[in-house]
């Protein structure tokens, strides 16, 4: 028997519990003991009879969870993305294992039922695939340069041993003895990585891009050095052999150089963050390592000076510059109060900050796992270059076959021999596999650095694909900030109304609430004293003030408990106040278009897009903010549980529809929406709630965002066109005797390369 613990989540009673038990010894094979205290359920299991697996699905089929936990690996020895293929399809053999492996990041992005698989398990199956793993970090500079000069070494080495060789080929006489001498380094030391690549691959009954480095390059060294020594009347080949090897080591180091590249939006992020602050502690203000404060401690930042971690201030009054991570340049006014945030620059005075976020609970040590888990993620459109390269090599080797076969039949029985070698280095899986991954790479850092957060590839691929976009109006078209714009009482005086206006809100949460307030406070009004508060979402509150019951509300929540509003107003959210049956009165709540919302509108549908506003107020408000933002279709009294429905419905038209709003209240139908954006969300929110999140409050994020996703994909399908167009050209090319091993073998080398410097282009995107 085995034993494992299953975190469980979901469980709200000790009947729950019990629920969870009883499935998982209905199990076979399964004695299984849950612990409601520690949400942990405790299995021995018999291997033969269950697995992991089917234990965490019995959990599932009981409705509860059993969260998963990510860890990202970093894997030595891939030289194509066959061998990330291979290393991603014995990596699912472990059960309960889901992994995408990276070839372009040479990182493996493994999920699995939380504590149900060791870290050192999944090394271990790595290392026995032929490769090396370990736990993946923050890759710097300074080791992708040690790495690039080691490779760099070699291939100076592989060249000066060649050059001699091409000479021979170019007319100048070495002696055949000679040339066996100089080429035998530079085929098994140089190429002992493709040797090397080559078993690992076929042990794991895969087959990849060393497979036809060795088998193309041992063809032509083993061909020319028995007619070497054997003295035979035949042209040798060592030149062909050592060229490709060279060409090669020069492609994947070129390669590497352009691939570390993609991954720098990462470093420039975690160099933002400052090393040093200044502390408070007892009294004295100390210099340390920034690493070193915890929450709570109280820092001083001075004009000029980045902040080294999330806090609020307690002292002090000046701006900060925010643009790393809103993407934004207009400086952010900071009072007492106030939230800031870690590796944002202050600029005019002096402010003293208490730590709310420290290390990896700061937004910004946030956004760089958000970037690094969507760079590693894999697009749908990726699929097809994965499943063309499962075949391909076997599918070049018997080309290759074919080609020799070809020529011996002709009665070239030599020709046949040096144009299989040109079809096995000519061929290329690299650029394939390449293809996709740099181009997301390269597009979510440069999205970050511009305050666009792209959760994974899947929703920057759908960005694209946008037809219709439903916009939330209040905090996305709108300022997000209501006032009280209009008072009108009926039988008592407008301050003994606001009087129990503020009563009625002040234990509400929602904007229009928070503007009443704010009016009570500004006209110098305390609230009435209320009890028996209640919140009836999409329509008021109501609580008993006095002897008397009141409510506050839309006119519909009113008029369902029979109270009629007088003057019901035009293009203002109201607000009505009523005593038992009675109506006393009614605010106008008024909330002011973003200045920027009109031109953001007129853009988005320049691209195409439909635009559709969704909003809970009365349909004149609705069509006074929709006709000032050139918006021709809305929805109005839309109470937010069928925000949701709405969306579906638009869905329903075989539409790709996306939501736009503030990533909370929302969320049931960003949820709903093919593609979600959090917008207006400044740093405040969680940067998980949506597909996209927009760091800044400008409704062009969104555009923005969709314009990146446009020139991502037109790269993407640049990157595969070229990567097939060169392997349906250069492989009959190579068979049909119009390439010689050497250039074909330069080409190889090259495909790739170009094909990461074409994704590279990505980085001169720049919003609008």
């Amino acid at each position: 028997m085995e034993k494992i613990e299953i975190p469980i989540e979901g469980m709200h009673c000790v009947n729950c519990a019990a629920r969870v038990e009883k499935a998982l010894n209905a199990v076979e094979g399964v004695k299984a003991n849950v612990n409601f205290a520690n949400e942990k359920a405790y299995v021995e299991y018999d291997p033969e009879k269950a697995s992991p697996e089917k234990i965490v699905d019995s959990v599932l089929k009981a409705g509860f969870k059993v969260p998963r936990e990510t860890v990202n690996l970093s894997i030595s020895g891939m030289h194509c993305a066959n061998c990330a293929l291979t290393v991603e399809k014995a990596l699912k053999t472990i059960e309960g294992v889901d992994a995408y492996v990276n070839f372009a990041s040479e990182k493996a992005h493994v999920s699995f039922p939380r504590d149900t698989v060791s870290i050192a398990k999944l090394v271990e199956t790595v290392r026995k695939a032929g490769y090396g793993a370990s736990p993946a970090k923050t890759e710097d500079r300074k080791s992708r340069e040690e790495a690039y000069r080691k490779d760099f070494r070699l291939f100076l080495f592989s060249a000066m041993l060649t050059l001699p060789l091409l000479l021979h080929m170019a007319g100048i006489p070495i002696p055949r003895l000679t040339q066996l001498i100089i080429a035998t380094p530079v085929q098994f030391w140089v190429g002992r990585r493709f040797y090397e690549g080559a078993y690992h691959a076929l042990r794991g009954k895969s087959a990849n891009m060393d497979v036809l480095v060795a088998l193309g390059t041992s063809v032509a060294y083993f061909f020319s050095a028995i007619v070497t020594l054997f003295s035979l009347d035949l042209h040798v080949y060592f030149e062909a052999g050592a060229a490709v090897i060279t060409l090669v080591l020069m492609g994947k180091m070129l390669e590497g150089r352009a691939k570390g590249k993609t991954t720098g939006a990462i470093e420039e992020l975690v160099k933002l963050q400052p090393k040093t602050a200044h502390v408070e502690r007892n009294g004295e203000i100390l210099d340390i390592e920034a690493a070193m404060i915890e929450v709570d401690d109280v820092f001083l930042v001075k004009a000029g000076e980045s902040i080294p971690v999330d806090g609020v201030v307690v002292e002090g009054d000046s701006s900060t510059d925010e643009s790393m991570l809103t993407g934004e340049s207009i400086p952010v006014e900071k009072q007492t109060g106030a939230r800031v945030y870690a590796a944002t620059i202050n600029q005019t005075g002096s402010l003293k900050c208490r730590a709310t976020g420290v290390g990896e609970h700061t937004q910004l040590a946030a956004i760089i796992r958000l970037v690094e888990e969507a760079q590693g993620s894999k697009a749908p459109i990726q699929r097809l270059a994965d499943k063309v390269s499962g075949i391909f090599v076997p599918a070049v080797v018997t080309v290759a076959l074919i080609t020799f076969a070809g020529w011996w039949i002709a009665g070239k029985p030599m020709s046949g021999l040096i144009d299989a070698v040109a079809v096995l280095v000519i061929a290329c899986p690299c650029a394939l596999g390449l293809a996709t991954p740099t181009a997301i790479m390269v597009a979510i850092g440069k999205g970050a650095k511009a305050g666009i957060l792209v959760k994974d590839a899947r929703a920057l691929e759908q960005a694209e694909k946008i037809e219709i976009l439903v916009l939330d109006k209040t905090g996305t078209l709108t300022e997000g900030k209501p006032f009280v714009s209009r008072i009108e009482a009926n039988a008592l005086s407008k301050n003994e109304l606001l009087a129990i206006a503020m009563a009625l809100e002040s234990g509400s949460e929602h904007p229009v609430a928070k503007a009443v307030l704010a009016k009570g406070k500004e006209m110098g009004i305390s609230p009435l004293e209320a009890k028996e508060f209640m919140a009836i979402p999409g329509g008021g509150v109501t609580a008993v003030i006095g002897d008397s019951r009141y409510y506050a509300g839309s006119p519909s929540f009113l008029l369902d408990k029979g109270i009629r509003i007088g003057n019901p107003g035009k293009q203002e959210t109201l607000v009505g106040i009523a005593r038992e049956s009675e109506w006393i009165g009614t605010l106008g709540v008024s909330d002011r278009l973003r200045p920027t919302s009109e031109k953001a509108v007129s853009r988005l549908k320049s691209m195409g897009i439909e635009i559709v506003m969704m909003t809970g107020d009365n349909p004149e408000t609705a069509k006074a903010i929709a006709f000032q933002a050139g918006i021709e279709k809305y929805l109005a009294s839309v109470l937010p549980q069928q925000k949701a429905s709405e969306v579906s419905k638009l869905k329903s038209e075989g539409k790709i529809v996306a939501m736009a709003g503030d990533g909370i209240n929302d969320a049931p139908a960003l949820a709903a929406s093919n593609v979600s954006f959090a917008i207006g969300s400044g740093s405040g929110i969680a940067i998980e709630a949506a597909d996209i999140t927009l760091m800044g409050s400008d409704l062009s994020g969104v555009a923005d965002a969709i314009s990146l996703s446009r020139a991502t994909l037109k790269k993407i399908r640049q990157n595969l066109f070229f990567a097939f167009f060169y392997n349906v050209i250069g492989i009959p090319l190579a068979a049909l005797g119009f390439l010689n091993p050497v250039i074909a073998g330069a080409a190889m080398a090259m495909s790739s390369v170009s094909v990461v410097s074409n994704s590279l282009l990505l980085r001169r995107w720049k919003k609008a």
